[in-house]
């Protein structure tokens, strides 16, 4: 039958608005300069599950810390161009691969890019701050996790 499934759907998606609002919220009433990202972390780790909103909010966490200190770091050494950013985001990739973090990968590789093309002036500053919007969007979508779900299914899992 069709109806668990929209009704989880509802729900997830319910969940994952009032996650994204919030975070928003919170992070302009902290005057974070980039909301967005509480926002994006908020809602890729929305789930039904705490324990899978734990598990995908740990390797956002972990992703963030790769590529916002491996962005800072080549940013010291490189310029920002097309083949600097290509290689930065390369070997980015290639260090969650070497600390079996492959999950992360491509969001550490993309958050690498993102330093080095548009903050590669203050690097340290913007990898500092990006990881402290993005702690606020996961923790506010592992709260939104342990709310209660407005109708029970049984779990098809």
């Amino acid at each position: 039958m069709k109806i668990p499934i929209v009704t989880a759907g509802v729900q997830l998606a319910l969940r994952a608005a009032v996650a994204a609002g919030l975070s928003i919220a919170l992070a302009q009433i902290l005057g974070l300069q980039y909301p967005i990202y509480a926002f994006i972390g908020a809602v890729i780790v929305t789930d039904l599950k705490p324990s899978e909103s734990k598990r995908l909010g740990l390797r956002r966490l972990a992703a963030t810390v790769v590529g916002a200190a491996a962005g800072a770091l080549l940013s010291w050494f490189l310029p920002p161009n097309p083949w600097t950013i290509g290689m930065g985001v390369c070997v980015t990739m290639l260090v969650c691969e070497l600390i079996h973090a492959r999950d992360g990968a491509r969001v550490a590789g993309y958050i690498c890019g993102i330093v080095m093309l548009d903050h590669s002036a203050e690097p340290w500053a913007y990898a500092f701050f990006r990881l402290i919007e993005t702690a606020l969007g996961v923790s506010v979508a592992w709260a939104i996790s342990y709310v209660p779900k407005l109708v029970r299914l049984s779990d098809p899992d």
